[in-house]
């Protein structure tokens, strides 16, 4: 996906080893993430003023979104498959060592079906599994029909979940498994600790909310909970972020009117800034019905908020519940408040997870732990 921001932060990893990368968008929209770099874009159409540095753009330029929209549209009113066949196009021309496709639902169907349909050779395929692609939509019979016959075709599988490695294999992976890594990639860990505040993680007097709200995301149980708690948060700072689902913000509003809670709804700032509230937060809540692991768990770690996050999300391959966190059920607002008051209430609980975290973070999650991973993970 050309728009996401988890796409350009893992590219961003082997951007400068010199080698012949391209990217081609699975959800063809025209669109790029800023970050993107090193790399050439495989558009059907794109607005030629919105140019990326460092990336080299393909495809029909036009003067607008619209315009790329209205040629998108047209493009699959004569052909449903079109973008198949336009990929298969391209991989007959660079002849590509490796193909991967970052996703399930939008570039792992894609790439089975232009493998399918391939004349020739197909190259090697890593299929990715980013969030909820296997977790979540094995439920559905029509996806997990999708699913087992894309892990029947791809060569090697990759994910951040040791738990979906376990579902690829009863689903009938039978090649090869590759590290399992963020599909963020790695952070720069010691920077990103500069942001925190010197103060310790008891003394902060934020609590930071994920505001998703929608087929996945349970925020309206987390500021229910956040609700029940109210006299304990007198004096505290209840801060939504992402929150901008309209039952969201009226819930927020409510809960100012009504229950005297100091609460506001974060508009949209740089990572830089929003890191830097982590780092000034005592706590972290995300819920999620499904998800793979939160990048905002990870990024809660390296802060210093201590994580309250939903049995959901792979917390539990970096967290220990109770000591270095909560790992809660997301639909629960009783036993999430419960773990609210605990953490509200236990200095030494928070303080002592901080440290924990950090040293965890320090150990996965710093880019230069992360990114010779990757670079292994390619050449071999």
């Amino acid at each position: 996906m050309s728009e996401s921001i988890h796409t350009a932060r893992w590219v961003s990893q082997i951007a400068d080893e010199g080698w012949d990368l391209h990217l081609f968008p699975s959800v063809d929209q025209g669109i790029t993430h800023p970050q993107l770099r090193g790399v050439d874009i495989h558009h059907s159409f794109y607005v030629h003023h919105e140019k990326t540095p460092n990336v080299q753009f393909h495809g029909i330029p036009v003067p607008t979104r619209g315009v790329a929209w209205k040629g998108i549209g047209l493009l699959r009113m004569i052909d449903a498959d079109y973008r198949v066949r336009q990929l298969n196009r391209l991989i007959k021309k660079i002849q590509p060592d490796i193909i991967q496709s970052m996703e399930f639902q939008a570039g792992g169907y894609l790439t089975y079906k232009a493998k399918m349909s391939y004349r020739g050779t197909f190259p090697p395929w890593i299929a990715t599994n980013w969030g909820s692609d296997i977790y979540f939509f094995r439920r559905d019979k029509d996806h997990e029909k999708k699913i087992r016959e894309l892990l029947g075709a791809c060569d090697y599988y990759s994910s951040e979940c040791q738990r979906d490695i376990d579902l690829a294999e009863k689903m009938g992976f039978r090649g090869r498994y590759l590290p399992v890594i963020p599909n963020g990639g790695g952070y720069d860990v010691k920077t990103m600790i500069e942001y925190r505040r010197d103060s310790r993680p008891s003394d902060r007097r934020i609590v930071i909310v994920k505001g998703y709200q929608g087929w996945a995301g349970r925020a309206l149980i987390a500021l229910e909970a956040v609700e029940s708690c109210a006299e304990l948060l007198q004096g505290y700072e209840i801060v939504v972020y992402s929150g901008t689902s309209p039952n969201v913000k009226m819930k927020v509003q409510n809960l100012r009117e009504k229950s005297g809670i100091q609460i506001s709804l974060l508009p949209q700032v740089s990572h830089e800034d929003l890191m830097k509230l982590f780092g000034r937060s005592r706590i972290y809540i995300g819920l999620s019905i499904s998800d793979g692991i939160s990048t905002s768990l990870l990024e809660s770690m390296i802060m210093g908020a201590f994580p309250i996050q939903s049995e959901t999300a792979c917390g539990d391959e970096w967290i220990s519940d109770g000591v270095s966190g909560f790992i809660v059920p997301a639909e629960d607002p009783e036993a999430i408040a419960a773990a609210l008051r605990r953490a509200l209430t236990d200095d030494d609980l928070v303080d002592q997870a901080s440290l924990i975290n950090e040293n965890i973070a320090r150990q996965r999650l710093d880019q230069s732990v992360v990114k010779p991973q990757v670079i292994r993970m390619y050449e071999e």
